[in-house]
């Protein structure tokens, strides 16, 4: 079942309202789609546009009827200076009306995954980039939501904490969510992905499987990261 549909004509900002053009596509339950591009392609502008946070926006954007919330992990944390780890969780299950016992395993179990329990009193704000990004990370998945838009979720993770994350993903991918996720990491969008869109100076330039990557791009066993570099190369 659709649980996103985007179609973007254009959006942007009052002074640049064409930031990004032409982006189309759409996420299904137990489905997740990488979005995908140099720096400064778009990516995370598109995510914007999908949650409001653009003033100008053309075109049409729609939760599927049955989704009655989402979550988002944005790139860079935001984080309360005067809360500790365990506070941002308990705001969090507040105002999402999570029952006190779900609460407390849910919140121990990803403690426990991302190796945070011994620090669960202290403040984040004082935290490394990286344990920032896994508080983040852990807020997004505590309210189980029924999608979930991420975007860059792993820089600044270390190899385990990628690890834990993927694990999660995978496992929120078997209970039937859909998961967008914007990222740099193409191995790990290749492996993970069920689809990509590419988009490059602000338009989507293709989107499939891998699969229909390498027939579009005549690389029978190429990667991704092949892939990526050929349509860019096509492209300048």
């Amino acid at each position: 079942m659709e649980v996103l549909n985007v179609d973007i004509k254009y959006a942007g900002y009052l002074d640049r309202s064409r930031i990004i053009e032409d982006i189309y596509f759409t996420l299904n339950n137990g489905e997740m789609v990488g979005i995908i591009g140099p720096n400064g392609a778009g990516k995370s502008t598109t995510i914007k546009a999908i949650l409001g946070l653009l003033p100008v926006i053309e075109g049409d954007i729609q939760l599927g009827e049955q989704n009655k919330n989402y979550g988002y992990v944005p790139e860079q944390p935001i984080l309360y200076n005067e809360l500790t780890l365990w506070e941002h969780l308990e705001i969090a299950a507040a105002a999402f009306q999570m029952g006190r016992q779900i609460f407390m395993e849910r919140s121990e179990e990803l403690l426990k995954k991302f190796h945070l329990q011994e620090v669960k009193h202290h403040f984040p704000s004082n935290f490394s980039k990286g344990m920032q990004q896994k508080v983040m990370l852990i807020l997004g998945f505590l309210i189980q939501p029924d999608v979930y838009i991420v975007d860059e979720p792993f820089i600044g993770l270390d190899p385990q904490g990628t690890k834990e994350f993927m694990s999660l993903l995978n496992t929120e991918k078997a209970r039937g969510v859909g998961i967008l996720l914007s990222t740099h990491q193409l191995d790990i969008a290749e492996r993970i992905c069920d689809s990509i869109v590419l988009v490059n100076n602000g338009k989507m330039v293709a989107s499939g499987n891998i699969e229909q990557f390498r027939k579009y791009c005549n690389l029978p066993d190429g990667s991704l990261f092949d892939c990526f570099n050929l349509i860019l190369e096509n492209e300048a």
